[in-house]
C-alpha cells in the first residue's frame, strides 16, 4: 500500500461529480483527500471497522464481500471509475461490509466532513452523487431478483456477460476470481463452477483456457442468464 497527497485540481482522473466543482471546492477537496495504491489481495476497507471516508476509485477492481453467521460472502464485483462506501459513512459509523483488490487499484480517501461540505455547496456535485447511488440500489435490486430466481447455470451465464458488458467491455477477456470466487459469487461450489464451464465449452457458447474466457455465442448465452 503506497499513500501520497493529491491535487484535485489537476487530476485527469475525477469522478463525473467532481468535473462540476469550481476550483475553490476543489481545493477543499484536494487538502481533504489521500490518493492510495493498493495491490491485489489488500483490504481497501474492512467489516466493521469505524467509517470516516468515501472512498472515490480511480482505477482498478474490488470485490465488496461481507461476513454472515456461516461464511464470507462476496456482493459484488466494481470496476473503476466509481464511489464507495456512500451508504456506509453517509448512513452510519461503521463499514457493513469489506473491500478487497482484485488487482491493483488507486482509490482516493476523502474526508466525510468535507465531502458533506461539498454536497451543501454544490448542487450539480451533489446531483451526480445521487445518480451514483441510485443507480447502485437499481442494480442490487437486479442482482437480488437474478440470485432468488435463476438457477445456478442461469447465475454462472449472467455473472460471465457481467464481465462481458460491464467490467472489460469485451467478450474475451481474463477472470478476475479464482474458481472459488466465481462459486461464492454464483452461489455454488467450485466443482459446478468447473462444470458449468466445462459445459458451455462444450456446446461452444465460450472457449476456455486456464482464466481466459472467449463468448462465441453470446446470444446463446444472454438465454442461459434469462432462462437457465
Amino acid at each position: 500500500m503506497v499513500m501520497k497527497s493529491v491535487s484535485c485540481s489537476t487530476c485527469l482522473l475525477k469522478s463525473k461529480a467532481a468535473e462540476n466543482l469550481e476550483d475553490a471546492e476543489l481545493n477543499i477537496l484536494g487538502q481533504s483527500c489521500v490518493e492510495v495504491v493498493f495491490q491485489k489481495g489488500e483490504t481497501i476497507f474492512k467489516q466493521s471497522a469505524l467509517s470516516s471516508n468515501i472512498i472515490y476509485l480511480q482505477s482498478g477492481m474490488v470485490k465488496l464481500i461481507m461476513a454472515g453467521p456461516q461464511r464470507t460472502q462476496i456482493l459484488r464485483i466494481k470496476k473503476a471509475p466509481c464511489y464507495l462506501g456512500l451508504p456506509t459513512t453517509m448512513g452510519d459509523k461503521v463499514n457493513h461490509y469489506s473491500a478487497v483488490a482484485v488487482e491493483p487499484t488507486t482509490a482516493c480517501f476523502i474526508d466525510i466532513v468535507a465531502f458533506k461540505q461539498l454536497l451543501r455547496l454544490n448542487t450539480d456535485f451533489s446531483y451526480e452523487i445521487t445518480i451514483e447511488l441510485c443507480k447502485n440500489e437499481l442494480e442490487q435490486f437486479h442482482r437480488c431478483v437474478k440470485l432468488v430466481q435463476s438457477h445456478v447455470f442461469g447465475r454462472m451465464a449472467g455473472n460471465l456477460l457481467y464481465f462481458a458488458n460491464e467490467i472489460y467491455r469485451s467478450d474475451e477477456y481474463d477472470l478476475p476470481l479464482s474458481r472459488n470466487e466465481l462459486a461464492d459469487l454464483a452461489y455454488t461450489s467450485r466443482e459446478t463452477v468447473s462444470r458449468l464451464l466445462s459445459d458451455l465449452a462444450k456446446e461452444q457458447v465460450i472457449k476456455i483456457q486456464g482464466k481466459h474466457i472467449q463468448i462465441i455465442n453470446k446470444t446463446m448465452l444472454q438465454k442461459i442468464s434469462e432462462k437457465g
